[in-house]
């Protein structure tokens, strides 16, 4: 029986040569993606900042609702069709987005260590990726063995494809799938389907590729269930992660519990968070439960 541990776990990501977190603080963070800075809204960043004058080549004004809109302003040096970057063997492109975001989420880099390290001693594992965006965490599983990445959004899948090229893993065992996270686990779940890890990090809302809607508080529990009806004893994990909600990863950790009663292993739950460069300071920016199952 899965064993809960109650106490949360940070999960931590510092910077690497693409990516850091310069300073952060009201309301707001400052990053460093290749060459360009960029300021950013966040809201968890309460404290003051390390230094009174930020500079930066853009920055994401927020609009007045709550919903994520706003607009950047961004210096004629950052180029519209986006940049290259890279974590490890992965190589992406990274673009200023309507969404705030600039196409991948670095608090993520442990998480990709850590499901390698899951699989590191099984050949071929089959692993399942929903809610995929870009791919550069289909990219660091690929190595491992084959990956089912799933998206809603014809755009995502197109650059993670694109980004699938630039890393020179094309011809990696990957099946690029647009289509609704939700609908496809439940027809992998008919079909007898099986995986030896699962990560899923779904949206707060959103509409499927035929305008089915997703609501996280509605729809995950179901959704959950299914992913598990997809894994067995052999399984290794499944890692689950959300971002701007109201809710406590503990949780999380007991929607995992209570679907996975039936599996060996155990079930882990905590934040995210990003290291300062030079101060240290962590910056949480999700929540995760994680069910483990490597010997």
């Amino acid at each position: 029986m899965a064993e809960l541990v109650r106490q949360p776990h940070l999960m931590i990501g510092e910077g690497w040569d693409s990516y850091g977190l310069v300073d952060s603080g009201h309301g707001r963070k400052l990053e460093r993606f290749g060459p360009y800075r960029f300021i950013r809204p966040e809201p968890q960043a309460m404290w003051a900042p390390q230094s009174q004058e930020w500079q930066a080549d853009g920055e994401f004004v927020p609009g007045a609702d709550e919903d994520g809109g706003g607009r950047w302003q961004l210096s004629p040096e950052v180029p519209e069709a986006g940049w290259p970057l890279e974590w490890n063997d992965a190589r992406f492109t990274a673009q200023c987005t309507p969404f705030r975001h600039l196409g991948f989420f670095p608090d993520m880099a442990p998480v990709w260590d850590w499901m390698r390290g899951q699989l590191a001693d099984k050949p071929d594992a089959q692993t399942l990726n929903l809610f995929g965006y870009t791919g550069v965490g289909s990219l660091a599983l690929s190595g491992c063995g084959p990956v089912t990445h799933v998206d809603a959004s014809k755009k995502s899948v197109a650059q993670a494809r694109e980004n699938a090229s630039l890393s020179g893993m094309e011809d990696r065992p990957i099946r690029w799938l647009i289509d609704d996270a939700a609908k496809f686990t439940a027809r992998e779940v008919r079909r007898k389907k099986r995986y030896d890890g699962i990560i899923l990090d779904p949206p707060k809302f959103g509409r499927g590729p035929k305008n089915e809607i997703w609501r996280i508080e509605d729809s995950l529990a179901e959704l959950v269930g299914d992913c598990r009806q997809l894994l067995d004893s052999d399984s290794r994990f499944l890692f689950l992660t959300v971002y701007a909600v109201r809710m406590s990863s503990l949780s999380l950790g007991g929607l995992l519990a209570d679907i996975f009663a039936g599996l060996p292993g155990t079930i882990e739950h905590g934040d995210l968070a990003v290291q300062e460069e030079g101060s240290g300071r962590l910056l949480p920016t999700a929540i995760f439960a994680r069910w483990n199952n490597r010997p």
